[in-house]
């Protein structure tokens, strides 16, 4: 009876925390429309959003603030639910796809992309994910040894990402003619972004939420351990691949949109898991909300803190996220 209670307290305090979630992220969203070079109230903001289009604010909400929002939700979303299955798949809470090297192989087709094959920009989401997938299963390759350890996955990473990297300055020194359409991509921005980056976008976030959502307790089945996993009947190394193409998509289609973004999917998976446990019902769900917090509040940081100069978000996420995993980093523990 104790244990059931015990249980059932557990369960109302994650459904609470998700709650708390929801809350910040809608608040953040609301905080995004609202400042910036303008200040528009809650009022304005909520008018335009219902259809006035005779508001002084319509042009500055619905064409420049509103789709640059929407993006930072689904982008949030995507490279926190990213680091969330890469942290669990490598059972490392150092894995993030900006870290180990998977958005250095989406980096490197999409700038491919961008700067050699311009006329096919349209296919850069379906390339960044080839590349993505492929140094997902590289870096994962390279660690493993009898099994994965964090520091093989960490070290496996630095290596595909220097390797990774060195190709893209290459590009950029043999185009260097073309290189300032790809800047704002390699530091990950998420100015001047439009309905039609929105468009993009959803299409990727539902299904990569969606298979993520679904897979949740298969992730919960392989954090037992490979022995208990197979002996539970799941195909340990299948549902490993599963996972890291689901990561691969949803970094892919983020890093598509705004560029390199880091850090994202290494701090807000392990905020949540700190306050939600390892249960991915409800981690994957937590870590959702609080990205599109954390993506929204540094956006907007950058837009307002030096203003009239605009800080790309990148820059926010690098000075937030560099402490973090140095912090990660000293307490040497696998989740």
């Amino acid at each position: 009876m104790i244990e059931n209670n015990q249980l059932k307290n557990r369960m109302s305090w994650k459904l609470f925390i998700i709650g708390l979630f929801m809350i910040f992220a809608i608040l953040s969203v609301i905080i995004s429309l609202a400042f910036g070079a303008v200040s528009v109230d809650v009022r304005s903001i909520l008018s335009v959003l219902l259809g006035n289009t005779d508001s002084d604010y319509y042009t500055i909400i619905w064409n420049i603030r509103l789709p640059r929002t929407l993006v930072a939700v689904f982008v949030g979303i995507n490279l926190a639910l990213s680091g969330a299955l890469l942290q669990g798949v490598m059972r490392n809470p150092m894995a993030d796809p900006h870290i180990i090297g998977v958005s250095s192989g989406a980096g490197l087709f999409g700038t491919t992309m961008l700067l050699v094959f311009p006329a096919f920009s349209h296919l850069l989401v379906p390339v960044a994910f080839v590349g993505a997938l492929t140094s997902a299963l590289l870096i994962y390759l390279l660690a493993w040894d009898k099994g994965v350890s964090p520091m093989r996955i960490i070290l496996a990473g630095v290596a595909a990402s220097a390797f990774l990297n060195s190709g893209v300055s290459a590009l950029y020194t043999f185009y260097s003619d073309r290189i300032q359409g790809a800047v704002s991509f390699m530091v990950g921005s998420l100015s001047a972004k439009s309905w039609g980056h929105v468009e993009t976008i959803i299409p990727y976030s539902i299904i990569g939420l969606i298979l993520a959502l679904l897979s949740a307790q298969r992730m919960n089945v392989l954090l037992l351990g490979d022995p208990e996993s197979r002996s539970l009947g799941l195909n340990t190394e299948g549902y490993r691949l599963w996972f890291i193409a689901i990561s691969a998509l949803l970094a892919a289609s983020a890093i598509s949109i705004v560029g390199l973004l880091g850090f994202v999917g290494l701090i807000v998976p392990h905020a949540a898991r700190i306050l939600v446990g390892n249960d991915y019902r409800i981690l994957l769900p937590a870590s959702a909300l609080l990205g599109v917090t954390v993506l929204c509040l540094s956006d907007t940081i950058g837009r307002v803190a030096f203003a009239p100069i605009e800080l790309p978000v990148g820059i926010i996420m690098g000075v937030i996220g560099a402490p973090f995993f140095l912090y990660l980093l000293r307490k040497k523990r696998t989740i």
